[in-house]
Protein backbone atom coordinates (compact mmCIF):
# COMPACT_ATOMS: atom_id res chain seq x y z
CA UNK A 1 0.00 0.00 0.00
CA UNK A 2 1.38 3.37 -1.00
CA UNK A 3 2.37 5.49 2.00
CA UNK A 4 1.82 8.70 0.01
CA UNK A 5 -1.72 9.32 1.25
CA UNK A 6 -3.21 12.61 2.29
CA UNK A 7 -4.16 13.40 5.87
CA UNK A 8 -7.80 12.48 5.31
CA UNK A 9 -6.79 9.11 3.93
CA UNK A 10 -4.54 8.50 6.91
CA UNK A 11 -7.36 9.32 9.34
CA UNK A 12 -9.57 6.78 7.60
CA UNK A 13 -6.85 4.14 7.78
CA UNK A 14 -6.31 5.06 11.42
CA UNK A 15 -9.97 4.39 12.09
CA UNK A 16 -9.59 0.99 10.42
CA UNK A 17 -6.70 0.24 12.74
CA UNK A 18 -8.72 1.21 15.80
CA UNK A 19 -11.71 -0.90 14.80
CA UNK A 20 -9.97 -3.95 13.38
CA UNK A 21 -6.58 -3.87 15.06
CA UNK A 22 -3.12 -3.42 13.62
CA UNK A 23 -2.77 -7.12 12.85
CA UNK A 24 -5.72 -6.93 10.47
CA UNK A 25 -4.25 -3.97 8.56
CA UNK A 26 -0.84 -5.55 8.11
CA UNK A 27 -2.47 -8.74 6.91
CA UNK A 28 -3.57 -6.98 3.71
CA UNK A 29 -0.86 -8.44 1.54
CA UNK A 30 -2.43 -9.52 -1.72
CA UNK A 31 -2.80 -6.98 -4.51
CA UNK A 32 -6.60 -7.23 -4.78
CA UNK A 33 -7.15 -6.52 -1.09
CA UNK A 34 -4.70 -3.60 -1.29
CA UNK A 35 -6.53 -2.07 -4.25
CA UNK A 36 -9.92 -2.52 -2.57
CA UNK A 37 -8.69 -0.82 0.58
CA UNK A 38 -7.05 2.03 -1.37
CA UNK A 39 -10.27 2.48 -3.37
CA UNK A 40 -12.33 2.68 -0.19
CA UNK A 41 -9.95 5.25 1.22
CA UNK A 42 -9.99 7.33 -1.97
CA UNK A 43 -13.81 7.37 -2.13
CA UNK A 44 -14.00 8.93 1.32
CA UNK A 45 -11.21 11.49 0.97
CA UNK A 46 -10.22 14.50 -1.06
CA UNK A 47 -7.03 14.57 -3.10
CA UNK A 48 -3.64 15.45 -1.66
CA UNK A 49 -3.60 18.82 -3.44
CA UNK A 50 -4.41 21.76 -1.24
CA UNK A 51 -3.90 19.87 2.00
CA UNK A 52 -0.13 19.60 2.00
CA UNK A 53 1.72 21.78 4.52
CA UNK A 54 5.38 21.00 5.10
CA UNK A 55 8.01 22.80 7.10
CA UNK A 56 11.75 23.31 7.32
CA UNK A 57 12.62 23.93 10.95
CA UNK A 58 16.34 24.62 11.44
CA UNK A 59 17.94 25.98 14.57
CA UNK A 60 19.72 29.33 14.13
CA UNK A 61 22.68 28.00 16.11
CA UNK A 62 24.62 28.11 12.84
CA UNK A 63 24.38 29.11 9.21
CA UNK A 64 22.62 27.10 6.50
CA UNK A 65 24.76 24.28 5.09
CA UNK A 66 24.29 21.72 2.33
CA UNK A 67 22.57 19.15 4.54
CA UNK A 68 20.01 21.74 5.66
CA UNK A 69 19.53 23.03 2.13
CA UNK A 70 18.78 19.51 0.92
CA UNK A 71 16.12 18.99 3.60
CA UNK A 72 14.56 22.36 2.75
CA UNK A 73 14.69 21.55 -0.97
CA UNK A 74 12.84 18.23 -0.64
CA UNK A 75 10.18 19.93 1.48
CA UNK A 76 9.85 22.74 -1.06
CA UNK A 77 9.59 20.32 -4.00
CA UNK A 78 7.05 18.18 -2.15
CA UNK A 79 4.90 21.22 -1.36
CA UNK A 80 4.99 22.55 -4.92
CA UNK A 81 4.40 19.09 -6.43
CA UNK A 82 1.15 18.76 -4.50
CA UNK A 83 -0.02 22.36 -4.51
CA UNK A 84 0.78 22.90 -0.85
CA UNK A 85 2.64 25.37 1.37
CA UNK A 86 6.29 25.42 2.44
CA UNK A 87 6.83 26.90 5.91
CA UNK A 88 10.07 28.10 7.49
CA UNK A 89 10.03 27.86 11.29
CA UNK A 90 13.08 28.73 13.34
CA UNK A 91 13.65 26.58 16.42
CA UNK A 92 15.51 29.09 18.57
CA UNK A 93 14.71 27.71 22.00
CA UNK A 94 18.35 26.91 22.81
CA UNK A 95 19.13 30.54 23.55
CA UNK A 96 22.66 29.85 24.79
CA UNK A 97 23.80 28.57 21.37
CA UNK A 98 22.21 31.15 19.07
CA UNK A 99 24.59 32.63 16.48
CA UNK A 100 24.04 36.35 15.75
CA UNK A 101 22.75 36.85 12.21
CA UNK A 102 22.07 33.15 11.59
CA UNK A 103 18.27 33.46 11.64
CA UNK A 104 18.24 36.19 8.99
CA UNK A 105 20.91 34.41 6.95
CA UNK A 106 18.95 31.14 6.79
CA UNK A 107 15.99 32.87 5.18
CA UNK A 108 18.31 34.92 2.94
CA UNK A 109 19.94 31.74 1.65
CA UNK A 110 16.61 29.99 0.98
CA UNK A 111 15.51 32.98 -1.06
CA UNK A 112 18.84 33.12 -2.87
CA UNK A 113 18.61 29.40 -3.66
CA UNK A 114 15.23 29.93 -5.31
CA UNK A 115 13.20 27.99 -2.73
CA UNK A 116 11.57 30.79 -0.70
CA UNK A 117 9.12 29.85 2.04
CA UNK A 118 5.42 30.70 1.72
CA UNK A 119 5.26 31.47 5.45
CA UNK A 120 8.20 32.47 7.64
CA UNK A 121 9.41 34.90 10.32
CA UNK A 122 10.05 37.49 7.58
CA UNK A 123 6.98 36.89 5.44
CA UNK A 124 4.54 36.18 8.24
CA UNK A 125 1.50 33.96 7.75
CA UNK A 126 -1.77 32.78 9.29
CA UNK A 127 -0.28 30.51 11.99
CA UNK A 128 2.62 32.62 13.26
CA UNK A 129 4.71 33.62 15.00
CA UNK A 130 7.32 31.48 13.23
CA UNK A 131 10.02 31.86 15.89
CA UNK A 132 9.69 29.37 18.73
CA UNK A 133 10.96 31.90 21.27
CA UNK A 134 7.78 33.88 20.58
CA UNK A 135 5.50 30.87 21.25
CA UNK A 136 6.52 30.04 24.83
CA UNK A 137 3.02 30.42 26.28
CA UNK A 138 1.74 27.76 23.89
CA UNK A 139 4.39 25.26 25.01
CA UNK A 140 3.78 26.05 28.67
CA UNK A 141 0.03 25.52 28.28
CA UNK A 142 0.57 22.21 26.49
CA UNK A 143 3.02 21.02 29.16
CA UNK A 144 0.48 21.88 31.87
CA UNK A 145 -2.15 19.94 29.95
CA UNK A 146 0.16 16.92 29.97
CA UNK A 147 0.83 17.29 33.71
CA UNK A 148 -2.88 17.57 34.52
CA UNK A 149 -3.69 14.49 32.44
CA UNK A 150 -0.96 12.48 34.18
CA UNK A 151 1.22 12.18 31.09
CA UNK A 152 3.96 14.48 32.45
CA UNK A 153 5.34 15.41 35.84
CA UNK A 154 7.58 17.87 37.65
CA UNK A 155 11.15 16.73 38.19
CA UNK A 156 13.29 18.36 40.89
CA UNK A 157 16.48 16.32 40.44
CA UNK A 158 19.60 18.48 40.58
CA UNK A 159 22.19 18.59 37.82
CA UNK A 160 24.63 17.02 40.31
CA UNK A 161 22.36 13.99 40.78
CA UNK A 162 21.89 13.61 37.05
CA UNK A 163 25.67 13.74 36.56
CA UNK A 164 26.15 11.01 39.18
CA UNK A 165 23.60 8.83 37.34
CA UNK A 166 25.48 9.37 34.09
CA UNK A 167 28.86 8.49 35.58
CA UNK A 168 27.52 5.37 37.27
CA UNK A 169 25.95 4.16 34.01
CA UNK A 170 29.21 4.67 32.16
CA UNK A 171 31.13 2.89 34.93
CA UNK A 172 28.91 -0.17 34.53
CA UNK A 173 29.00 0.00 30.71
CA UNK A 174 25.34 0.98 30.44
CA UNK A 175 23.66 3.71 28.39
CA UNK A 176 23.14 6.78 30.60
CA UNK A 177 19.47 7.56 31.20
CA UNK A 178 17.28 9.19 33.81
CA UNK A 179 15.90 6.72 36.39
CA UNK A 180 12.43 8.35 36.45
CA UNK A 181 12.70 8.96 40.19
CA UNK A 182 10.41 12.00 40.30
CA UNK A 183 7.51 10.32 38.49
CA UNK A 184 6.85 8.56 41.81
CA UNK A 185 6.55 11.70 43.95
CA UNK A 186 3.21 12.16 45.75
CA UNK A 187 1.07 15.17 44.89
CA UNK A 188 1.70 16.79 48.29
CA UNK A 189 5.47 16.43 47.84
CA UNK A 190 5.29 18.11 44.45
CA UNK A 191 3.15 20.96 45.74
CA UNK A 192 5.48 21.54 48.67
CA UNK A 193 8.54 21.79 46.43
CA UNK A 194 6.75 24.10 44.00
CA UNK A 195 5.66 26.32 46.91
CA UNK A 196 9.28 26.52 48.02
CA UNK A 197 10.27 27.71 44.54
CA UNK A 198 12.46 24.69 43.93
CA UNK A 199 14.12 24.57 40.50
CA UNK A 200 12.41 22.04 38.29
CA UNK A 201 11.82 20.73 34.80
CA UNK A 202 8.79 18.95 33.34
CA UNK A 203 9.29 15.43 32.02
CA UNK A 204 7.04 13.41 29.72
CA UNK A 205 6.04 9.99 31.01
CA UNK A 206 7.14 7.38 28.47
CA UNK A 207 4.96 4.28 28.24
CA UNK A 208 5.70 0.82 26.87
CA UNK A 209 3.69 -0.70 24.07
CA UNK A 210 4.44 1.83 21.34
CA UNK A 211 2.34 1.42 18.19
CA UNK A 212 4.19 0.91 14.92
CA UNK A 213 4.07 3.72 12.37
CA UNK A 214 4.61 3.72 8.63
CA UNK A 215 7.39 6.03 7.53
CA UNK A 216 7.05 7.24 3.96
CA UNK A 217 10.61 6.16 3.15
CA UNK A 218 11.70 3.60 5.75
CA UNK A 219 8.37 1.74 5.96
CA UNK A 220 7.01 0.28 9.18
CA UNK A 221 8.95 1.32 12.29
CA UNK A 222 8.64 0.92 16.01
CA UNK A 223 11.04 1.93 18.78
CA UNK A 224 10.33 0.96 22.40
CA UNK A 225 11.78 4.19 23.75
CA UNK A 226 10.69 3.50 27.33
CA UNK A 227 13.00 0.50 27.44
CA UNK A 228 16.13 2.42 26.43
CA UNK A 229 15.50 5.99 27.60
CA UNK A 230 14.47 7.75 30.75
CA UNK A 231 11.51 10.11 30.70
CA UNK A 232 12.53 13.07 28.52
CA UNK A 233 12.49 16.71 29.58
CA UNK A 234 9.85 18.71 27.71
CA UNK A 235 10.14 22.03 29.62
CA UNK A 236 13.59 23.07 30.85
CA UNK A 237 14.33 24.89 34.09
CA UNK A 238 14.49 28.21 32.21
CA UNK A 239 10.92 27.75 30.98
CA UNK A 240 11.94 27.02 27.39
CA UNK A 241 10.70 23.81 25.74
CA UNK A 242 12.94 21.08 24.39
CA UNK A 243 12.80 20.08 20.75
CA UNK A 244 10.59 17.06 21.49
CA UNK A 245 7.70 19.15 22.82
CA UNK A 246 8.09 22.30 20.75
CA UNK A 247 8.18 20.54 17.40
CA UNK A 248 4.98 18.54 17.94
CA UNK A 249 3.13 21.56 19.35
CA UNK A 250 4.16 23.70 16.40
CA UNK A 251 3.44 21.00 13.83
CA UNK A 252 -0.04 20.58 15.32
CA UNK A 253 -0.97 24.26 15.50
CA UNK A 254 0.66 25.05 12.16
CA UNK A 255 -1.41 22.25 10.61
CA UNK A 256 1.64 20.46 9.21
CA UNK A 257 0.49 17.49 7.09
CA UNK A 258 3.86 15.88 6.33
CA UNK A 259 7.10 16.01 8.31
CA UNK A 260 10.06 15.41 6.00
CA UNK A 261 13.28 15.50 8.01
CA UNK A 262 16.65 13.78 8.31
CA UNK A 263 16.81 10.09 9.16
CA UNK A 264 18.63 10.91 12.41
CA UNK A 265 15.17 11.75 13.83
CA UNK A 266 13.63 8.38 12.88
CA UNK A 267 14.41 6.84 16.26
CA UNK A 268 12.70 9.74 18.07
CA UNK A 269 9.44 9.49 16.14
CA UNK A 270 7.88 6.84 18.41
CA UNK A 271 8.49 9.21 21.33
CA UNK A 272 6.79 12.03 19.46
CA UNK A 273 3.84 9.79 18.56
CA UNK A 274 3.38 8.97 22.26
CA UNK A 275 3.07 12.72 22.89
CA UNK A 276 0.53 13.12 20.09
CA UNK A 277 -1.45 10.26 21.60
CA UNK A 278 -1.28 11.76 25.09
CA UNK A 279 -2.61 15.08 23.77
CA UNK A 280 -5.30 13.46 21.64
CA UNK A 281 -3.90 14.99 18.46
CA UNK A 282 -3.75 13.49 14.96
CA UNK A 283 -0.05 13.23 14.02
CA UNK A 284 1.28 14.24 10.61
CA UNK A 285 2.71 11.73 8.18
CA UNK A 286 6.44 11.22 8.72
CA UNK A 287 9.10 10.72 6.07
CA UNK A 288 12.76 10.51 7.04
CA UNK A 289 15.26 11.45 4.35
CA UNK A 290 18.48 9.42 4.06
CA UNK A 291 21.69 11.17 5.06
CA UNK A 292 23.75 13.37 2.77
CA UNK A 293 27.37 12.21 3.01
CA UNK A 294 30.71 12.95 1.38
CA UNK A 295 31.56 10.79 -1.64
CA UNK A 296 33.73 8.56 0.59
CA UNK A 297 30.80 7.92 2.93
CA UNK A 298 32.03 10.20 5.71
CA UNK A 299 29.72 12.71 7.33
CA UNK A 300 29.43 16.25 6.05
CA UNK A 301 30.96 18.34 8.79
CA UNK A 302 30.00 21.91 9.60
CA UNK A 303 33.72 22.38 10.23
CA UNK A 304 34.17 22.04 6.47
CA UNK A 305 33.95 25.73 5.67
CA UNK A 306 32.95 25.04 2.09
CA UNK A 307 29.63 23.33 2.89
CA UNK A 308 27.93 26.54 4.00
CA UNK A 309 25.61 28.03 1.40
CA UNK A 310 27.07 31.50 1.85
CA UNK A 311 30.48 30.22 0.75
CA UNK A 312 28.99 28.77 -2.45
CA UNK A 313 27.22 32.06 -3.12
CA UNK A 314 30.46 33.97 -2.55
CA UNK A 315 32.37 31.66 -4.90
CA UNK A 316 29.99 32.31 -7.79
CA UNK A 317 28.16 28.97 -7.69
CA UNK A 318 24.76 29.25 -9.38
CA UNK A 319 21.69 28.41 -7.33
CA UNK A 320 20.43 25.95 -9.95
CA UNK A 321 23.75 24.09 -9.95
CA UNK A 322 23.67 23.69 -6.18
CA UNK A 323 20.10 22.37 -6.20
CA UNK A 324 20.91 20.11 -9.15
CA UNK A 325 23.98 18.45 -7.64
CA UNK A 326 22.22 18.06 -4.27
CA UNK A 327 19.35 16.11 -5.84
CA UNK A 328 21.41 14.37 -8.52
CA UNK A 329 23.39 12.43 -5.91
CA UNK A 330 20.23 11.27 -4.16
CA UNK A 331 16.90 9.71 -5.11
CA UNK A 332 13.24 10.61 -5.52
CA UNK A 333 13.10 11.51 -9.21
CA UNK A 334 11.96 9.77 -12.38
CA UNK A 335 15.27 10.53 -14.10
CA UNK A 336 18.74 11.29 -12.86
CA UNK A 337 20.23 13.70 -15.38
CA UNK A 338 22.37 16.79 -15.00
CA UNK A 339 21.09 20.24 -15.84
CA UNK A 340 17.67 20.21 -14.15
CA UNK A 341 16.19 23.51 -13.00
CA UNK A 342 13.75 23.79 -10.10
CA UNK A 343 10.63 23.51 -12.29
CA UNK A 344 12.02 20.31 -13.79
CA UNK A 345 12.91 18.95 -10.34
CA UNK A 346 9.30 19.53 -9.27
CA UNK A 347 7.80 17.90 -12.37
CA UNK A 348 10.14 14.89 -12.18
CA UNK A 349 9.79 14.41 -8.42
CA UNK A 350 8.45 10.98 -7.50
CA UNK A 351 8.34 10.40 -3.71
CA UNK A 352 7.98 6.65 -4.12
CA UNK A 353 11.48 6.58 -5.64
CA UNK A 354 13.19 7.97 -2.50
CA UNK A 355 15.38 5.17 -1.19
CA UNK A 356 16.86 4.56 2.25
CA UNK A 357 20.42 4.68 0.87
CA UNK A 358 22.57 7.63 1.88
CA UNK A 359 23.24 10.19 -0.83
CA UNK A 360 26.96 10.50 -1.65
CA UNK A 361 27.87 14.04 -2.65
CA UNK A 362 30.88 14.59 -4.91
CA UNK A 363 31.63 18.32 -4.79
CA UNK A 364 34.43 17.88 -7.30
CA UNK A 365 31.65 17.63 -9.91
CA UNK A 366 30.18 21.01 -8.91
CA UNK A 367 32.10 23.00 -11.59
CA UNK A 368 30.60 20.76 -14.27
CA UNK A 369 27.08 21.34 -12.90
CA UNK A 370 27.80 25.06 -12.77
CA UNK A 371 29.09 25.03 -16.37
CA UNK A 372 25.88 23.42 -17.62
CA UNK A 373 23.62 25.84 -15.75
CA UNK A 374 25.70 28.87 -16.71
CA UNK A 375 25.30 27.86 -20.35
CA UNK A 376 21.53 27.60 -19.87
CA UNK A 377 21.46 31.10 -18.38
CA UNK A 378 23.51 32.56 -21.22
CA UNK A 379 21.06 31.04 -23.71
CA UNK A 380 18.09 32.65 -21.91
CA UNK A 381 17.84 36.32 -22.94
CA UNK A 382 16.46 37.60 -19.64
CA UNK A 383 18.97 35.63 -17.58
CA UNK A 384 21.79 36.67 -19.91
CA UNK A 385 20.99 40.35 -19.29
CA UNK A 386 21.45 39.75 -15.57
CA UNK A 387 24.76 37.98 -16.20
CA UNK A 388 25.95 40.93 -18.30
CA UNK A 389 25.18 43.33 -15.47
CA UNK A 390 26.95 41.09 -12.95
CA UNK A 391 30.01 40.58 -15.16
CA UNK A 392 30.28 44.29 -15.94
CA UNK A 393 30.52 44.98 -12.22
CA UNK A 394 33.22 42.34 -11.80
CA UNK A 395 35.19 43.75 -14.75
CA UNK A 396 35.10 47.26 -13.33
CA UNK A 397 36.18 45.98 -9.93
CA UNK A 398 39.04 43.88 -11.29
CA UNK A 399 40.37 46.26 -13.97
CA UNK A 400 39.25 49.74 -12.87
CA UNK A 401 42.39 51.66 -13.81
CA UNK A 402 43.58 49.47 -16.70
CA UNK A 403 40.66 49.66 -19.13
CA UNK A 404 41.67 51.81 -22.11
CA UNK A 405 38.49 51.44 -24.17
CA UNK A 406 35.09 51.73 -22.47
CA UNK A 407 33.62 49.74 -25.36
CA UNK A 408 34.44 46.57 -23.40
CA UNK A 409 31.77 47.51 -20.85
CA UNK A 410 29.01 47.81 -23.44
CA UNK A 411 26.21 45.26 -23.34
CA UNK A 412 26.74 43.95 -26.88
CA UNK A 413 30.44 43.35 -26.34
CA UNK A 414 29.93 41.43 -23.06
CA UNK A 415 27.06 39.46 -24.58
CA UNK A 416 29.30 38.42 -27.49
CA UNK A 417 31.99 37.22 -25.08
CA UNK A 418 29.45 35.20 -23.08
CA UNK A 419 27.94 33.59 -26.17
CA UNK A 420 31.39 32.56 -27.41
CA UNK A 421 32.57 31.21 -24.06
CA UNK A 422 29.38 29.40 -23.02
CA UNK A 423 30.04 25.74 -22.43
CA UNK A 424 33.72 26.47 -21.77
CA UNK A 425 33.53 28.37 -18.47
CA UNK A 426 32.12 27.26 -15.13
CA UNK A 427 31.65 30.70 -13.58
CA UNK A 428 31.69 34.39 -14.47
CA UNK A 429 34.69 34.79 -12.18
CA UNK A 430 36.83 32.96 -14.72
CA UNK A 431 36.29 35.80 -17.20
CA UNK A 432 38.02 38.31 -14.90
CA UNK A 433 40.99 36.02 -14.25
CA UNK A 434 44.40 36.78 -15.87
CA UNK A 435 43.65 34.21 -18.60
CA UNK A 436 40.88 36.45 -19.96
CA UNK A 437 42.32 39.87 -19.11
CA UNK A 438 42.96 40.51 -22.84
CA UNK A 439 39.18 40.84 -23.31
CA UNK A 440 39.06 43.95 -21.14
CA UNK A 441 42.62 45.32 -21.11
CA UNK A 442 45.00 45.73 -24.06
CA UNK A 443 47.98 43.42 -23.58
CA UNK A 444 51.64 44.37 -23.70
CA UNK A 445 54.32 42.46 -25.54
CA UNK A 446 57.94 43.16 -26.47
CA UNK A 447 59.85 43.26 -29.74
CA UNK A 448 62.01 40.43 -28.37
CA UNK A 449 58.93 38.21 -27.98
CA UNK A 450 57.88 39.02 -31.55
CA UNK A 451 61.37 38.44 -32.96
CA UNK A 452 61.51 35.03 -31.30
CA UNK A 453 58.55 33.96 -33.43
CA UNK A 454 59.10 35.60 -36.83
CA UNK A 455 61.21 38.08 -38.77
CA UNK A 456 58.27 39.22 -40.89
CA UNK A 457 55.98 40.71 -38.26
CA UNK A 458 55.13 43.85 -40.33
CA UNK A 459 54.04 41.64 -43.22
CA UNK A 460 51.86 39.52 -40.96
CA UNK A 461 50.32 42.64 -39.41
CA UNK A 462 49.50 44.01 -42.87
CA UNK A 463 47.89 40.72 -43.91
CA UNK A 464 45.69 40.65 -40.79
CA UNK A 465 44.66 44.30 -41.20
CA UNK A 466 43.73 43.68 -44.84
CA UNK A 467 41.73 40.57 -43.86
CA UNK A 468 39.75 42.45 -41.21
CA UNK A 469 39.03 45.27 -43.63
CA UNK A 470 37.70 42.79 -46.20
CA UNK A 471 35.53 40.93 -43.71
CA UNK A 472 33.96 44.08 -42.27
CA UNK A 473 31.85 43.93 -39.10
CA UNK A 474 30.57 40.38 -39.57
CA UNK A 475 33.15 37.99 -38.17
CA UNK A 476 32.60 34.32 -37.48
CA UNK A 477 34.86 31.74 -35.86
CA UNK A 478 34.45 29.19 -38.66
CA UNK A 479 35.18 31.66 -41.46
CA UNK A 480 38.16 33.21 -39.67
CA UNK A 481 39.65 29.76 -39.01
CA UNK A 482 39.66 29.16 -42.76
CA UNK A 483 40.94 32.68 -43.47
CA UNK A 484 43.89 32.27 -41.10
CA UNK A 485 44.96 29.05 -42.82
CA UNK A 486 44.90 30.91 -46.14
CA UNK A 487 46.77 33.83 -44.60
CA UNK A 488 49.52 31.49 -43.37
CA UNK A 489 50.26 30.49 -46.97
CA UNK A 490 50.94 34.15 -47.82
CA UNK A 491 53.91 34.40 -45.45
CA UNK A 492 57.39 33.64 -46.73
CA UNK A 493 59.31 32.24 -43.78
CA UNK A 494 56.75 31.89 -40.97
CA UNK A 495 55.23 28.48 -40.36
CA UNK A 496 51.55 28.13 -39.40
CA UNK A 497 52.44 27.19 -35.79
CA UNK A 498 54.61 30.31 -35.26
CA UNK A 499 52.02 32.47 -37.01
CA UNK A 500 49.32 31.35 -34.58
CA UNK A 501 51.65 32.02 -31.64
CA UNK A 502 52.32 35.52 -32.96
CA UNK A 503 48.63 36.29 -33.48
CA UNK A 504 47.84 34.99 -30.00
CA UNK A 505 50.63 37.10 -28.50
CA UNK A 506 49.41 40.28 -30.21
CA UNK A 507 45.76 39.63 -29.34
CA UNK A 508 46.18 38.48 -25.74
CA UNK A 509 49.81 38.72 -24.62
CA UNK A 510 49.52 34.99 -23.78
CA UNK A 511 50.32 31.66 -25.36
CA UNK A 512 47.17 29.89 -24.17
CA UNK A 513 43.41 30.40 -24.11
CA UNK A 514 40.60 30.14 -26.67
CA UNK A 515 41.32 29.69 -30.37
CA UNK A 516 42.82 32.67 -32.20
CA UNK A 517 39.68 32.90 -34.34
CA UNK A 518 37.46 33.09 -31.26
CA UNK A 519 39.71 35.74 -29.71
CA UNK A 520 39.33 37.83 -32.85
CA UNK A 521 35.52 37.48 -32.94
CA UNK A 522 35.33 38.38 -29.24
CA UNK A 523 37.45 41.52 -29.65
CA UNK A 524 35.75 42.70 -32.85
CA UNK A 525 37.22 44.36 -35.98
CA UNK A 526 38.09 47.74 -34.43
CA UNK A 527 40.04 46.28 -31.53
CA UNK A 528 41.82 43.72 -33.73
CA UNK A 529 42.95 46.55 -35.98
CA UNK A 530 44.15 48.59 -33.00
CA UNK A 531 46.26 45.71 -31.68
CA UNK A 532 47.87 44.92 -35.03
CA UNK A 533 48.56 48.62 -35.68
CA UNK A 534 50.53 48.42 -32.44
CA UNK A 535 52.52 45.52 -33.90
CA UNK A 536 53.30 47.61 -36.98
CA UNK A 537 54.46 50.54 -34.84
CA UNK A 538 56.61 48.27 -32.71
CA UNK A 539 58.24 46.84 -35.84
CA UNK A 540 58.80 50.33 -37.33
CA UNK A 541 60.56 51.46 -34.16
CA UNK A 542 62.97 48.61 -34.39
Amino acid sequence: MSPWLNSCQRRFLHSLVLHRGFRCLTAVTNRRAELQLHSAVSRRCSTVQGEVRVRFAPSPTGFLHLGGLRTALYNYIFAKKYGGSFILRLEDTDQSRLVPGAAESIEDMLEWAGIPPDESPRRGGPVGPYLQSQRLDLYSQTAQQLVESGHAYYCFCSSQRLELLRKEALRTAQTPKYDNRCRHLRTDQVQEKLAQGASHVIRFRLETGVDPFQDLIFGWNRHEVAEVEGDPVVIKADGFPTYHLANIVDDHYMKISHVLRGSEWLISTSKHLLMYQALGWQPPTFGHLPLLLNKDGSKLSKRQGDIFIQSFQRDGVLQEALLDITTNCGSGFNTNRMGRRIDELISEFNPSKITTHSALLDLEKLPEFNRIHLQQRIEDEEQCNLLIKDLRGQIQQAHTTEIQDKEVLHEDYIRRVLQLRKGHISSLKELVSPLYAYLWVRPSFSSQQVAALTAEAPHVASLVLRLIEERGEELSVDQLSKDLKTLAKQTKATKYRELMKLLRLVLSGLQQGPSVAEMMVSLGPAEISHRFQKLLLLSDNN
